[in-house]
């Protein structure tokens, strides 16, 4: 099916049969991508009398129990409720699935050793505002993100005021390949989440941060319309599944 839409002034076309992944999932046979030091997810068959959700072993049917950290493994979405107490949930944050997105590649910076994603690096990418949604992939772009262990290697991170200008700029959504937008350690301050949802001042309740995704190198940087799904779980967070779509400018 193709669909069209007006942005900004200009007619678009996309086709909902030709999409990207750019999700990593939440594995069941391999570790995949962790982070922060979690447990693995589990997958048991649930039982219950003489019932087992285990069609191998001889059940009706499969019914399967999954033990996972939506923050650790695997891509996931969240919200402003992931620094605050007030209850906010991902599912009342998300409120558009389909969004106008750009996706850019940066070579992180170092500093003081660390790798750092700048205000400088992000402006010399070619960002141009006018998207809903910001896609950061980091360079160089190893297929081993898919299956990486971050814990305790202090993974590249956004500098704060990335994440400020982003916010003053009015993108309220920013999908990322890295574990975090914050250092892994640095002492639980948060600067970069807090600038971005707005804390403590101006809270952003329909802002949205996306970590541990993966967009392969055939992927080109440009503009693409992006279904972020998530699962509809009460919690700050939820593991998500953002699609890419190639778009087509039409010319009336």
């Amino acid at each position: 099916m193709e669909l069209t839409f007006n942005h900004n002034g200009k007619s678009y076309l996309f086709d909902t049969s030709l999409a990207y992944d750019i999700s990593l999932s939440v594995m069941r046979s391999s570790p995949g991508a962790n982070c922060f030091y979690t447990d693995k997810p589990i997958y048991e068959s649930y039982s219950a009398g003489n019932f087992v959700g285990n069609v191998a072993l001889g059940g009706a049917c499969n019914v399967d129990v999954i033990t996972f950290t939506p923050h650790g493994n695997g891509t996931h979405t969240e919200c402003i409720g992931h620094l605050n107490d007030q209850g906010l949930f991902i599912t009342e944050s998300l409120k558009e699935c389909f969004l106008v997105s750009q996706l850019i590649s940066i070579s992180p910076k170092v500093i003081n050793q660390d790798l750092v994603i700048t205000l400088d690096l992000l402006l010399e990418a070619g960002l141009v505002l006018d998207a809903q949604a910001l896609i950061v992939r980091t360079l160089p772009n190893y297929d081993s993100k898919k299956i990486h262990d971050y814990s305790g290697t202090n993974p590249t991170y956004f500098a704060p005021e990335v994440l400020q200008w982003l916010t003053d700029n009015q993108i309220k959504h920013l999908l990322c390949d890295i574990p975090s937008v914050d250092r892994e350690d640095d002492g639980g301050q948060l600067l970069a989440h807090k600038a971005f949802f707005g804390l403590p001042n101006s809270p952003r309740l329909d802002a949205t941060i996306t970590e541990l995704i993966y967009a392969p190198s055939t992927i080109i940087d440009g503009y693409y319309m992006l279904n972020l799904q998530i699962a509809p779980f009460q919690s700050d967070a939820s593991p998500s599944r953002p699609l890419l779509f190639s778009l087509k400018e039409l010319a009336f």
